[in-house]
């Protein structure tokens, strides 16, 4: 172990930063540098050739100085910022002139999976309240939590900034000021702060809490516990202020301790050391200089605070102040009302949390609150003098004894702060940056050491970061040697805080553990931050530190290692001197580890490397060898001996056969022939090509390094297995088994040497099986040898020592076998596992043979119970090959069904009864398969034989599916699962799949409509009831819902956008979708009306999948369902047929406001509660509207089928067809409707045929005319239709003919008046065939009565067209 710079955070938006707080260095330069090029952008063509080799090798010499002019330019400004990082480095603040940025921690993962901490802004603003101060010092400084449940970390950050006015402000993380305060009328020069830390010694002084603030000639001292009661309730205060909305009333003052520091000419830095205690001596001698002679002597030595400053005149120097000598500085107000510190705060307290007298106070405090309080001089005891060294920075270690100083001529020297004296110095350091680093000794080396008894030891090291030359150092205090050294960049910041948490004392800090960075690093130009690292050993001088001497040998085996062109033997020799070289043993266990981890070393260096460590371990006293590296080394070595021992093995060529292990095998042969096809289908399906890594193939070559750290060895001395990632363990286990199954190498011999290993024999039947099921390609190609081996294998494992225990109650099931059969009910590579499960069948049968030879008659129902568990297993492996056969069938076009899902019995029983039908309907989907088609497999699959009509019509169903066999898949699927694939079983399940894929792409409108005709087959109305009703609630009214709202809100059919914003669909899948609402509440209303006459449907499984423990199935789920209130469907299938006629025509119409407030009221209501619904008569005005809008619809249709150019051309998708049920159902929807809505359905019929006459469809509207109850009313309608007919004819008409023209002369002259007076441009189809016409008047004048005002006219009319039809 050596030192390390480690990362501990990364900062984001470095050059975020950057702009914002030199956003006015940046415009200027980019203006200059646009300007430069305008000015510079003339012709060059002419002499621009001459110069250009010149140019060349100009840029290739100073190609490398402007990547370093960029990298310098990139990370320069920092250096004139003000940055201070929060010890727990959970905050980071970066300030310049009046901005500044705070950057708060936040955890996130990284590409490869590890959490890593970064910075990211948290706020950004000016902190400057008065014109023209600045920003000149900061610090971050963590409070302490006073939860009982806390365990270190800080509570809040608390930000201190210090102005070039002399104000100091306090802040939230968030920017939120607290606190502000002006103690001094000049520049803040640097705050600091220290905080509590447990005395390691009796006799050291217990230091307390302060922060301290320097200004060129004051020195404020603020106490740390008064100061952190007051920041916390200035942050309550605020809190409740922000959540009331009410302003933050300004706090009293601070109290605190001002010094006038005389006698030095300039001061730069401070730190302040403590409370000290000085002994007698010192005490005496310190008196009988400044007093003289004469000179009296206290009885007791006074404590006093020590602050060393450093300037210039002297160089450093020394103050004492002497702990009374000056009371405390209080504000104006707080001096009237406090006597104590504590009653001090409690009434401060008050004033601020709204407990304040009256307004006459508010106003003095006003008056008062800018006075500064005069210092009390505090002169120098002594300093060490240098008229021409100027002192920069002073940096105090953690154990307040020594400091380190850095001036202007580049030293560096470390002060002895109890003696005063300088006691070394280092040059060269030009601008250096110092930090501490105190560092424990490690528990496991103390322990280890002779001195255990005594206290745990400190390290003290001094951290130097030199930016002219960019290297950061790392020194051992006080005269040791420099223990490391990095190169980093030139213009990093490093970040010492020198303090930990505000607000801890002894009792709250027991067991504790704060996390807090010592020494931080920051790279402006990476955003790194980075920690230094220094183990304890370093401090240690060369004659002691044998840790030191034993790194520097680990060090150098790492460096063999490194050497890539070495030779075997070379490489031995050197790394075995090296090993025995190192004394420390957890060093040595190290080196070995990484010799044993290295791929590039052979086996057998390996091995005589281990073999050379343990003899030497050996060989050693019982008491000075560590017995954990012993049994470490005795362990590896045995682990390697048995890696040698199976590759020589498995190298052999030794491959006897052993009868007794084959004739367990008899009668397997009928087996395999009955699975055969199902295993060569299977075998095709599932032989496509894939990718994969050549390292992670499981016949890879297994190096030793990769065996070694899979086994471990336990306290007893046997091995035990490690079972990391599938493809280490699939590796293993080809390496140890797969020569055997391949017949390359004895399988007797392999079991010998892994029995005499000690390996658990439970262990490497997991091992086995795995690697067999993950091979299942290689071994489906040669399964009669692999068997025999496979049987052979499992025999010798089966009868090694703790396999079946001897103790075994023959009343249960064998723990050995249930590990088997769990892993392969587990496996999803079904052919591998049945292969599996036929020869350990075998072979469980033939050992519980042998076992009940010997043993009572009594016992057999354990051995029948034990081979039962063995059939079910067995039958169901079979039923999971025939269904991952299916499943394996790709599609003939591609579908959004996704990947098929590989499927084990385990995975089939979590699913539930109903996971066979899941799978299958899935398969339905990706496929596509119509209702109807599946309806004839499962009516086919029900047959128990398949006749001559039946094969024919499996071939058309199997020339339909155009998939090789799919249609007898299929119908084997259907009759090995007779209940888990019953019609409703299945039916559901495929409705419930093509609902929910048509819910991930509302789009797709054809899978919903699918869904509805899986539904329609679902033969017992319970389960269709609740499908439905579970198909409602879950998919359906929300969309149905928001698009009756939408078409309410736009008061037509909207348009695509709208559609997609509030639906989720298109315009085009909204009118497909408002049909199957349709379709799915009349299902809805069929299937209640049917529930009461046919019983419940029965659903079960088959018998070996009784043991399924998952969710319950869609039938059985649906057969739970409440019944549904039938008018409330009736009352939604209504709105959904209304909202389907609108978009289907297009139509203008508020759907919602065709109902009162009852009906409003309840709608997208739950279909299982009873609500208050429409009842009686409708106010007219609202049957109005209805008869408008069912009247517009009828309209529309009429004009649809009279159109058919219209019909066909592509610019109305929506249209109907010209002809066909679809288009014929739209009148008797509508009367439908007309009769729910209260609507006269005459009123609708009349209204039918005269557009049927007007579009021309004569025909048709005498069907209609038949039903028609008030002919009076028609007769009137259709004697207009008749006169604009007639009218086109004699009057509009472009081709009038001279009959024509002498007709109409010959016309009484009330008929020609009247004829003239009719608009033939409402015709929609106005040139009709005159025996149409005839035939109209004649129904008219048979409608009409005698005594009817216009019968007159009527028999006018029938004169004039027969007059027309003979004249033609």
């Amino acid at each position: 172990m050596s030192c390390g710079l480690l990362e501990c955070g990364r900062l984001q938006e470095l050059k975020a930063v950057r702009d914002y707080l030199f956003h006015d260095r940046t415009e200027p330069a980019e203006k200059n540098q646009t300007v430069a090029e305008n000015e510079l952008s003339w012709d060059t063509s002419d002499w621009e050739t001459a110069w250009e080799s010149d140019k060349s090798s100009e840029q290739e010499a100073s190609s490398a100085t402007s990547a370093e002019e960029s990298t310098e330019l990139s990370g320069l400004w920092l250096q004139d910022c003000i940055v201070s990082l929060s010890p727990c480095s959970d905050l980071l603040v970066v300030a310049r002139e009046q901005k500044a940025v705070f950057l708060s921690a936040k955890w996130r993962t990284d590409g490869g999976g590890r959490e890593e901490m970064t910075l990211a802004v948290s706020w950004s603003g000016i902190l400057s309240t008065e014109e023209g101060e600045c920003v000149s010092s900061t610090i971050c400084i963590p409070l302490a939590s006073q939860k009982r449940s806390s365990t270190g970390r800080p509570d809040w950050t608390c930000v201190v900034v210090g102005f070039t006015s002399g104000h100091v402000r306090f802040y939230t993380e968030n920017g939120v000021l607290l606190l502000a305060q002006l103690l001094h009328e000049d520049q803040v020069l640097r705050l600091k702060c220290r905080t509590y830390e447990i005395p390691r010694h009796p006799g050291v002084t217990e230091q307390h809490e302060e922060i301290s603030i320097l200004y060129p000639a004051a020195l404020v001292t603020i106490d740390g516990f008064s100061l952190f009661q007051s920041l916390r309730a200035c942050r309550n205060q605020v809190a409740r202020a922000a959540a009331a909305g009410s302003d933050v009333i300004q706090p009293p003052p601070l109290a605190y301790k001002k010094w006038a520091l005389q006698d030095m000419d300039t001061i730069v830095d401070h730190c302040s050391v403590g409370v000290m205690t000085l002994n007698v001596f010192d005490q005496m001698k310190n008196a009988s200089v400044l007093g003289g002679f004469n000179a009296s002597v206290k009885g007791s030595p006074p404590a006093m605070s020590q602050y060393v400053t450093v300037g210039g005149g002297p160089y450093t120097g020394f103050y004492y102040a002497v702990e009374g000598s000056s009371q405390p500085l209080l504000s104006h107000v707080a001096l009237a009302v406090a006597s104590k510190l504590t009653s001090a705060l409690f009434s401060a307290a008050s004033g601020w949390l709204g407990w304040s007298k009256n307004k006459n106070q508010d106003e003095s405090v006003q008056k008062h609150r800018s006075k500064v309080e005069p210092a009390t001089p505090l002169g120098i005891r002594f300093g060490l003098p240098d008229s021409r060294r100027h002192g920069e920075s002073i940096c105090l270690s953690p154990c307040n004894t020594l400091a380190g100083v850095t001036d202007d001529f580049g030293r560096v020297t470390l002060l002895d702060l109890n003696r005063g004296i300088a006691i070394r110095m280092w040059k060269g350091y030009r601008d250096a940056q110092l930090g501490w680093l105190h560092v424990p000794e490690d528990r496991v080396s103390r322990e280890r050491s002779a001195s255990s008894s005594l206290a745990r030891r400190h390290a003290l090291f001094l951290v130097i970061y030199a930016p002219r030359r960019g290297i950061l150092e790392i020194w051992a205090m006080q005269y040791g040697p420099r223990v490391g050294a990095f190169t980093v960049g030139k213009h990093c910041r490093l970040l010492y805080a020198g303090y930990r948490l505000l607000g801890v004392n002894r009792v709250t800090s027991q067991g504790w553990k704060i996390h807090t960075h010592q020494v931080c690093l920051l790279d402006p130009v990476t955003g790194a931050l980075r920690t230094v690292n220094v183990p304890f050993h370093l401090a240690l001088s060369d004659k002691k530190s044998e840790g030191a001497k034993d790194m520097h040998l680990f060090k150098k085996v790492t460096t063999i290692l490194k050497t890539s062109d070495m030779e075997p033997d070379i490489l031995e020799s050197e790394a075995k001197g090296v090993l025995l070289d190192i004394k420390n043993s957890s060093i040595q266990k190290q080196a070995l580890e990484s010799l044993l981890s290295h791929k590039n070393i052979p086996v057998s260096c390996l091995t005589n490397i281990t073999c050379a460590l343990l003899s030497a371990l050996q060989q050693q006293g019982a008491e000075q060898v560590d017995p954990v590296l012993l049994q470490f080394c005795s362990s590896k070595l045995k682990l390697l001996t048995l890696y040698t021992d199976i590759r020589h093995v498995n190298s052999g060529a030794d491959t006897e056969e052993h009868d007794e292990a084959v004739d367990g095998l008899d009668g397997i042969e009928g087996e395999l022939a009955r699975v055969g096809p199902s295993l060569q289908r299977y075998a095709e399906l599932n032989s496509r090509p894939s990718v994969s890594f050549v390292q992670d193939a499981p016949d890879a070559a297994l190096p030793a390094q990769a065996f070694v750290s899979q086994i471990e060895c336990t306290e007893d001395g046997q091995l035990k297995l490690i079972q990391r990632s599938e493809v280490e363990w699939n590796q293993l286990g080809s390496f140890i088994f797969w020569a055997c199954l391949c017949g390359q190498s004895s399988p007797h011999k392999i079991c010998d040497k892994l029995q005499q290993a000690g390996i658990s024999p439970s262990q490497l039947l997991t091992l086995l099986l795995s690697m067999w099921l993950q091979r299942e390609k290689e071994l489906l190609r040669t399964p009669t040898e692999c068997f025999q081996n496979l049987h052979a294998l499992l025999v010798l494992l089966s009868n090694m020592e703790g396999a079946i225990e001897e103790s075994w109650d023959p009343q249960s099931v064998s723990p050995w076998w249930q590990r088997g059969r769990n892993i392969l009910v587990q496996s999803q590579n079904s052919a591998a596992a049945l292969l599996a499960a036929f020869v350990s069948h075998r072979v469980a049968v033939a050992a519980i043979a042998s076992r009940a030879d010997s043993e009572l008659q009594s016992e057999w129902e354990a051995v029948s119970l034990e081979l039962e568990q063995w059939a079910v297993c067995v039958r169901q492996l079979e039923d999971v090959l025939a269904l991952q056969t299916l499943l394996l069938v790709p599609p003939t076009v591609a579908s959004a069904g996704g990947p098929v899902v590989p499927c084990s019995i385990k995975t089939l029983l979590e699913g539930g009864s109903g996971g066979i039908a899941d799978n299958v309907s899935k398969w339905v989907f990706r496929h596509n398969l119509a209702p109807e088609q599946l309806k004839e497999v499962l009516q086919k699959s029900e047959d128990k034989t398949l006749g001559e009509g039946a094969g024919q019509d499996v071939k058309v169903l199997k020339s339909q599916e155009n998939s090789d066999g799919t249609a007898e898949m299929l119908v084997a699927m259907c009759k090995r699962f007779p209940r888990s694939l019953s019609p409703n079983l299945l039916f559901a399940h495929c409705c419930w799949e093509y609902v929910v894929q048509w819910n991930k792409d509302p789009e797709e409108a054809a899978h919903l409509c699918r869904a509805m005709e899986h539904l329609k087959l679902v033969s017992s109305p319970q389960i269709q009831l609740g499908i439905c009703t579970m198909m409602w609630t879950t998919f359906i009214v929300k969309r149905f819902s928001a698009a009756a709202f939408l078409v309410e809100k736009v008061g037509k059919a909207p348009k695509d956008r709208l559609c997609r914003r509030d639906v989720g669909m298109g315009d085009r899948a909204l009118t497909s979708f408002l049909v199957c609402c349709v379709r799915l509440l009349q299902i809805l209303m069929e299937a209640d009306s049917a529930v009461a006459e046919v019983p419940p449907p029965e659903l079960s499984v088959e018998e070996v999948w009784c043991g399924a423990e998952g969710p319950a199935s869609i039938a059985e789920l649906a057969l739970e369902q409440k019944g549904v209130h039938y008018p409330l469907v009736q009352h939604h299938c209504l709105l959904a047929s209304l909202l389907h006629a609108a978009s289907t025509f297009s139509l203008k119409v508020k759907p919602l406001s065709l109902f009162d407030s009852k009906g409003k009221n309840a709608f997208f209501r739950d279909l299982t509660t009873i609500q208050l619904m429409p009842s009686g008569d409708m106010d007219p005005g609202l049957v109005l509207l209805r008869q408008e809008f069912l009247l517009r619809v009828l309209t529309s249709w009429v004009q649809r089928i009279g159109d058919p150019s219209d019909s066909a051309s592509g610019a109305r998708p929506r249209t109907l067809p010209a002809s066909g049920a679809q288009a014929e159902r739209w009148p008797s929807l509508c009367l439908e409707l007309g009769s729910l809505l209260q609507v006269s359905p005459d009123v609708l019929r009349r209204h039918l045929v005269c557009q049927l006459y007007n579009q021309g469809l004569d025909l048709h509207a005498e069907e209609v005319m038949l039903e028609v109850e008030d002919k009076d009313v028609l007769g009137s309608q259709l004697l207009m239709i008749t006169g604009q007919r007639l009218s086109y004819s004699l009057l509009r008409s472009q081709s009038q003919t001279q009959p024509a023209m002498e007709l109409l002369a010959r016309l009484p002259p009330t008929l020609c008046t009247w004829l003239k007076a009719m608009d033939p441009s409402e015709l929609r189809c106005p040139l009709v065939p005159l025996p149409q016409t005839s035939r109209l008047v004649g129904h008219l004048i048979e409608m009409l009565p005698e005594n009817h005002a216009q019968y007159s006219l009527a028999l006018h009319l029938l004169e004039a067209v027969d007059a027309l039809t003979a004249e033609d």
